[in-house]
C-alpha cells in the first residue's frame, strides 16, 4: 500500500472511524454495529441517520478501504474486518486526533 493510497482512505472522516473501530475489536464486525457507533459518534443515533449511514458505508466506505486493502466486506454475512495490522493504521489515526 503506497502511502497516497492510505491518505486518500483516511481522507474522509467516516473511513477514519471505521478504521478507529475495527482496529479496537479483535475480530469482524457486523455493518450494522459500524453504521450504529458512526451515528453515535455523529451525535445524530436516529434510526434514520443509521439508515443513511449504512447505505453510505456499503455503497462508498468500504468499497474504498477494501479497494485500498485495509478492510474486507463479506456480503453475504455483512461482516467487515481489518485486513492490516492494527500497527500500521494506529500511528496515522492518532495524528488524526491530535
Amino acid at each position: 500500500m503506497t502511502p497516497t493510497t492510505l491518505f486518500a482512505a483516511l481522507a474522509a472522516r467516516r473511513r477514519q472511524r471505521t478504521l478507529r473501530y475495527l482496529s479496537q475489536k479483535p475480530a469482524a464486525i457486523h455493518i450494522g454495529d459500524l453504521a450504529e457507533y458512526i451515528a453515535i459518534t455523529e451525535d445524530e443515533p436516529s434510526h434514520d441517520r443509521y439508515q443513511r449511514i449504512l447505505v453510505d458505508l456499503y455503497h462508498t466506505h468500504l468499497p474504498h478501504l477494501s479497494t485500498a486493502g485495509l478492510v474486507s466486506y463479506d456480503e453475504t454475512t455483512e461482516l467487515v474486518s481489518l485486513t492490516v495490522d492494527r500497527d500500521v493504521i494506529e500511528p496515522y489515526l492518532r495524528l488524526l486526533t491530535d
